[in-house]
């Protein structure tokens, strides 16, 4: 778990490149939050958005996820498996498919073949804050 954004610098000094992110990022920490939704944990902070399986709700309502696993930031809260009184709140932002995944299936002995297609219904959630 990092506690600052990973930086790419080129061609600077790594003397320099030490001392200039300590500097800037000394005494801040950003607040982050695991959650769990459609099977799948996702590890979120403040304005980030993320794509989750399908959500019900339309563009624009407000959504709340109450199964937060762990929060992190100046202290760390770990659940037991939730974090009590702890949700996220975000806002759907799009509801659409995702890209699309082929498939076959073929039987060798009867040369027998099938071709399929899918595309998973998802939603995009811009995450507004943390709260607990």
């Amino acid at each position: 778990m990092w506690a600052i954004e990973r930086v790419v610098l080129t061609c600077i000094p790594f003397s320099w490149y030490s001392r200039e992110v300590h500097s800037q990022t000394k005494g801040l920490t950003k607040m982050y939050a695991v959650i769990r939704t459609g099977g799948k944990q996702y590890r979120v902070s403040a304005n980030d958005t993320i794509v989750v399986e399908k959500l019900e709700g339309e563009v624009g309502d407000a959504i709340t996820i109450d199964d937060v696993l762990l929060i992190g930031g100046e202290t760390t809260r770990v659940g037991l498996p939730v974090v009590a009184g702890a949700s996220v709140s975000g806002t759907i932002v799009k509801q659409c498919k995702g890209k699309k995944i082929n498939g076959i299936t073929y039987i060798k002995v009867k040369n027998h073949q099938r071709h399929y297609g899918h595309r998973q219904l998802e939603t995009h959630i811009r995450i507004d804050g943390i709260n607990g």
